[in-house]
């Protein structure tokens, strides 16, 4: 027995019992078929380590090139039209059955893992929280809401809502005059309200920087000539119809799930969607507390 071979029976006995070292000493359980399978792979991946070096370095002692040479050659260099090799080819037909096996019955998708248990547990304590909360207060759903935007959206919006300097949405501000003529010039329908998209171009030149001016300051005073064609979706006063289009007036909490059910993208950049993020009691507290942020 030459070297190379005692020395890759050391290599591969040392992968063995350094498993084996790592299986006692962070105490996993062998009878869990997941760790079992785990195990079994270390020990197979360190005999077919062993085993693939030294059937090769063998025949690179004993064996010569033959065979037909392939036409195509790069500086002179050839290949032989040889077969694949057998081991290779086995080899990779048995990880095939194995993904296989390992997808529709090692590890079926409806099997337990972590993950799942984790889901789980946070649908229960989501269905305990909406329970416990489902009257609250609003001076409960304010604090609520003030802990979930400092944690989920302070770190775009800013912690006091100001969309720092314009990278985000500015709360404290509601829409400015330049939002509003771009989304009269580009139209909006990506928050998905029941009148469907309103179209481009809905109001021209003069009459659209009344509009976006008459928004931008609150609606206050007398409305413009052409909000008249805005009223017919967001209503005379501006808060939607009932929730039907956007809420031109506040951030309400229709605005606010559609928002998170949809994300925005407009002039600031694109906000993604958060689709089951939240329960609806931790929505209304956000749309609570975002309200509280004007100026």
């Amino acid at each position: 027995m030459n070297s190379f071979i005692v020395k890759g029976l050391v290599l591969a006995g040392v992968l063995i019992v350094a498993t084996l070292v790592v299986i006692k000493q962070m105490h996993i359980d062998l009878s869990d078929p997941i760790n079992l399978i785990t195990f079994i792979g270390a020990i197979a991946i360190a005999g077919l380590t062993f085993g693939v070096g030294a059937k090769y370095m063998a025949q690179m002692k004993t064996d010569h090139a033959s065979g037909e040479l392939a036409e195509e050659n790069w500086d002179g260099i050839g290949e032989y039209k040889n077969e694949l090799p057998s081991g290779w080819a086995y080899s990779f037909l048995g990880t095939m059955i194995w993904a296989v096996w390992y997808f529709l019955w090692g590890y079926p998708l409806n099997a337990f893992s972590q993950i799942g248990q984790w889901n789980q547990e946070v649908k229960t304590y989501n269905a305990k929280f909406e329970k416990i909360h489902k009257n609250a207060s609003p001076e409960v759903l304010k604090e609520m809401g003030e802990s979930i935007f400092l944690v989920q959206c302070a770190p775009c919006h800013g912690e006091t809502g100001d969309g720092l300097s314009g990278k985000a949405q500015d709360f404290t501000s509601r829409f400015k005059k330049e939002q509003v003529l771009a989304v009269i010039k580009s139209g909006q329908h990506q928050l998905m309200y029941p009148l469907g998209a309103m179209p481009a171009g809905m109001a021209q030149g003069k009459d659209a920087e009344a509009v976006a001016e008459y928004i931008a300051n609150g609606m206050k005073g007398n409305a413009p000539t052409a909000w008249a064609t805005c009223a017919g979706c967001h209503g005379q006063d501006g808060k939607g119809n009932g929730g039907t289009a956007p809420n031109l007036a506040g951030y309400d909490l229709t605005l606010v799930q559609h928002v998170l059910k949809n994300g925005k993208t407009g002039i600031l950049g694109h906000m993604p969607a958060f689709p089951g993020r939240f329960t609806p009691v931790q929505e209304k507290a956000l749309a609570s507390y975002i309200a509280t942020l004007k100026q």
